[in-house]
């Protein structure tokens, strides 16, 4: 267990975060201790060189999945694209969000949520873990004063680590055989990853990837095997590596609820920054995009981000520049390689007639920078 006192707050984490990827890039050296390798159930692994590639979709070998796409920004939006992966969720069903720092700006709106628990989900439960950096969400008893300000109150939130943690493999996994996540999650039958599409402080990008691997592991044990070298700092672990065992404590959520999950991916209010950074988030720049689904993790990460490169350079520049310079593309080549999907897909347009259509025809029209919605 880390103690309270050798914890980073959130707005030096922003800070120092920057700092140990300079590190990390100049030394080259991000390494598995003894003591983390005995815990974690492996040793000696290396990781990926191309975190900072991107690769075209003409580029890309495979078979495709379905990935469905509206420009519809709103509850009855995210209501009609659920529709089409919901018939993989049913008994107890578990809704993994980002419900984000106090008063955190870019959240997803809470009335979307509710509307969709009410029309479609009136049984299911959010569900959260609590945060491995000293911020609002740090123990239970400050995360439940979050919600209420952020306005979570409408349904059940489960803090799923609140009383203790399971151990679920990792099938394939080179870093870890087993990850740690919150007791609570599987008491659940289905899951539902509804995630905020935006940058990311360390990952380059959070897309479901992240709100699954990062937001699953439990507070103390997960986030710091994923985050934490053995006797290096906090935010030690950077770049390829740290995209490789995100992913892996990701496989072992998804292999525990094997065809019984489905991914939605809010491309809205996208800064460069995560929600964990609540108010300290660098202002929105991209432009407001869509809504995405899909029952394929890689297939909707890949398009959230097939969309953003798609975007006029003068959109995207910002946020390119966070994938890459994280080497956040990282996340989408390991998910291949560990069988997690497929990185080609077909883009079904909900707003004309389930066309099929490219990235660049989503985004058509789409140019500048961001504009508020006013939610």
């Amino acid at each position: 267990m880390v103690m309270k006192n050798h914890k980073m707050t959130r707005r030096k984490f922003l800070k120092f975060a920057g700092a140990s990827l300079a590190v990390a890039a100049f030394s080259g050296y991000t390494p598995l201790m003894a003591e983390q390798a005995k815990a974690a159930g492996t040793s000696g692994a290396s990781y990926g060189t191309d975190g900072s590639k991107y690769v075209p979709y003409e580029e890309r070998t495979g078979a495709e999945s379905v990935v469905y796409f509206t420009r519809d920004l709103s509850a009855a939006g995210l209501v009609r694209i659920f529709d089409r992966v919901k018939g993989v969720l049913g008994g107890k069903v578990a809704i993994k969000v980002h419900t984000g720092e106090p008063h955190g700006p870019n959240i997803i709106p809470r009335p979307w949520v509710k509307e969709l628990m009410a029309s479609r989900l009136p049984d299911a439960t959010i569900i959260e873990t609590n945060t491995y950096y000293d911020g609002g969400r740090y123990t239970t008893e400050d995360h439940r004063e979050t919600l209420a300000v952020n306005g979570w109150d409408f349904a059940p939130v489960d803090i799923t680590d609140e009383h203790g943690t399971a151990l679920l493999p990792v099938p394939g996994g080179k870093w870890f055989k087993e990850m740690s996540v919150g007791k609570g999650m599987v008491d659940y039958d289905s899951f539902l990853a509804l995630t905020h599409f935006k940058g990311h402080t360390m990952g380059g990008f959070g897309g479901s990837d992240k709100n699954i691997g990062i937001g699953c592991a439990d507070g103390q044990i997960g986030k710091k095997w994923i985050h934490t070298a053995e006797g290096q700092g906090q935010w030690s672990i950077a770049k390829e590596e740290f995209m490789e065992r995100m992913t892996e404590s990701t496989q072992a959520t998804i292999s525990r609820f094997a065809n019984k999950i489905a991914y939605i991916n809010v491309m809205r209010n996208m800064s460069v920054d995560c929600d964990c950074a609540g108010t300290s988030a660098s202002p929105v720049v991209t432009p407001d995009v869509g809504i995405l689904a899909s029952l394929d993790i890689l297939a909707v990460d890949q398009a959230c981000v097939d969309l953003v490169y798609a975007l006029p350079e003068e959109s995207r520049r910002d946020l390119v520049e966070r994938m890459e310079s994280r080497h956040g593309l990282r996340q989408l080549s390991y998910m291949k390689e560990m069988g997690m999907g497929n990185d080609r897909y077909h883009l079904i347009d909900l707003d004309h007639g389930d066309a099929r259509i490219t990235a660049k025809e989503a985004v058509k029209g789409i140019s500048g920078h961001w504009t508020s919605d006013g939610l």
